[in-house]
């Protein structure tokens, strides 16, 4: 099989769940917050892709988010394939990826500014629903103007409060 016409996987145990990663020979184009044979279909089919094994391609993410959940790496160098998302949700997510950092949060309000979209913050909060990389394309890091705001990840606003957490912005909770 051509490998340039394939998708590779990969998953890493985290706090939150086996986090799932899809690397196209472009770059990651998908991460979950679990990893199954539903949700590893689910993303070749939306890709249009097979799957292929090749660890080649992934290595470099999964030890990246290890690093990350173990609380040692701030920022994630690996190409990102942005095809699975249309233009408005490339512009808004893209601004989102290069100018919030570890431990900064950005508004709803403000991302859609910062974009210059033309996106009102409601539909700024669904492009965050639906970005397909999340954790790396930080959507955890907008927020609502009065408090934390939704998140559709993992278990969702508690997974979003335990990476703002891990990132400093938030103090650690006692349970």
């Amino acid at each position: 099989m051509d490998s340039t016409c394939t998708v590779a996987f990969g998953s890493v145990p985290t706090e939150l769940g086996d986090v799932l990663a899809a690397v196209t020979t472009d770059g990651l184009v998908a991460t979950a917050f679990s990893d199954s044979p539903h949700i590893r279909a689910a993303i070749a089919a939306r890709l249009r892709l097979a799957e292929t094994e090749s660890s080649d391609r992934t290595t470099a993410i999964l030890g990246q988010l290890s690093k990350y959940f173990d609380g040692e790496l701030r920022e994630f160098d690996v190409e990102v394939d942005w095809q699975l998302m249309s233009e408005a949700q490339r512009r808004v997510l893209s601004t989102l990826y290069s100018t919030v950092p570890y431990g900064k949060v950005v508004t709803y309000g403000e991302l859609a500014a910062r974009s210059g979209s033309g996106i009102p913050p409601r539909g700024i909060g669904s492009i965050m629903g639906s970005n397909p990389i999340p954790i790396v394309v930080p959507c955890h890091r907008v927020v609502a103007g009065d408090g934390l705001g939704g998140f559709s990840g993992g278990t969702g606003v508690e997974s979003k409060r335990r990476l703002l957490t891990l990132e400093g912005y938030l103090p650690p909770t006692l349970f």
